[in-house]
């Protein structure tokens, strides 16, 4: 049953114990406002698409909070491209904002996933949306997220009401006219058909080689057939669950605890061995990766594509 907004408030004041102001960056100055509203630190345990994650507060209670004011496209669902004001209503289009939707929740996992964050109410808005989910600011590193979705054209913004909606749709407007992101779909959606993105920065995690023929009789030299994921940030990037997988859905999937550091490589042999801190083992009984052609997929615990590289 939905609790409604003044009890939704007080149970998150119950179950975190703390309240605040929740810096947001204003219009692209470098300088912060703050909104009068109830804030909490909490830990986001899983990043479900670029605008929902959910979370654990300090007492090990969980809720799913919806980004206030913002919607990044479906990635599960069909989009409406009518939503998205310009992009045309057709299977390009739409094709489009589901990468456009990848992209942000690939943002949104690198950015947020398994990170300590701080999220806030507004007082002029409902406090849960209609599914139940708690509708709220999320600040790391003293940026406002949701604003940032927008600003970086990852989002649109949600018409409600909300204190920040002038400040959101001055940034939707200038990501509009540059182009940014989502609104790229606007004027050249057959960008996912060519091979481009929506997205100005790629992921940190890529797939830097594959070495699908191994020497000899493949079935025989297991080790020697491999790929490796490098990371080209500077900061370590928790690969604890994450799959690799080819296009026939042979997986592996990354053991708990692995951690790849900026400017660093893993090497995954499709045979047995003993794990390092640079390679693992697939333990796979037969050859995954064809010499003819084959798409190596990296995606994230959440399902969400992190890097994908075809070869012929």
């Amino acid at each position: 049953m939905d609790r409604g907004p003044a009890v939704a408030l007080a149970v998150l004041v119950v179950a975190s114990g703390c309240a605040g102001l929740l810096p947001v960056e204003d219009g692209g100055d470098g300088n912060t406002t703050a909104v009068l509203a109830s804030s909490h630190s909490v830990t986001v345990t899983t990043v479900v698409d670029g605008d929902t994650i959910k979370v654990r507060f300090a007492n090990g209670t969980t809720d799913t909070v919806r980004l206030l004011g913002v919607d990044t496209p479906e990635t599960n669902a069909e989009n409406s491209p009518g939503e998205f004001e310009g992009v045309p209503d057709t299977e390009a289009g739409r094709a489009c904002l589901r990468e456009a939707g990848h992209n942000a929740t690939r943002y949104m996992t690198r950015t947020l996933l398994g990170e300590t964050v701080q999220i806030s109410t507004d007082a002029a808005a409902d406090g849960r949306g209609y599914y139940g989910r708690l509708l709220a600011y999320v600040a790391h590193d003293g940026k406002n997220i949701n604003y940032r979705l927008v600003d970086s054209g990852r989002a649109r913004v949600y018409d409600s009401q909300f204190t920040q909606s002038d400040r959101f749709y001055a940034a939707e407007a200038r990501a509009q006219d540059n182009r940014t992101g989502v609104w790229r779909c606007v004027d050249d959606p057959q960008l996912v058909a060519d091979g481009g993105t929506t997205e100005d920065t790629p992921g940190s995690v890529v797939v830097a080689r594959i070495h699908a023929d191994a020497a000899g009789d493949d079935r025989e030299n297991l080790n020697d057939e491999y790929v490796v994921l490098a990371n080209r940030a500077d900061s370590t990037v928790d690969l604890s669950g994450w799959t690799v997988s080819d296009d026939a859905g042979a997986t592996y999937t990354v053991p708990e605890g692995t951690e790849l550091s900026g400017d660093s490589r893993l090497t995954i042999r499709t045979g047995s061995g003993t794990d390092t801190d640079g390679e693992r083992y697939w333990g796979y009984g037969r050859p995954v990766w064809n010499n003819d052609g084959d798409t190596v997929t990296v995606r994230a615990a959440n399902g969400t594509v992190m890097a994908q590289r075809t070869y012929d």
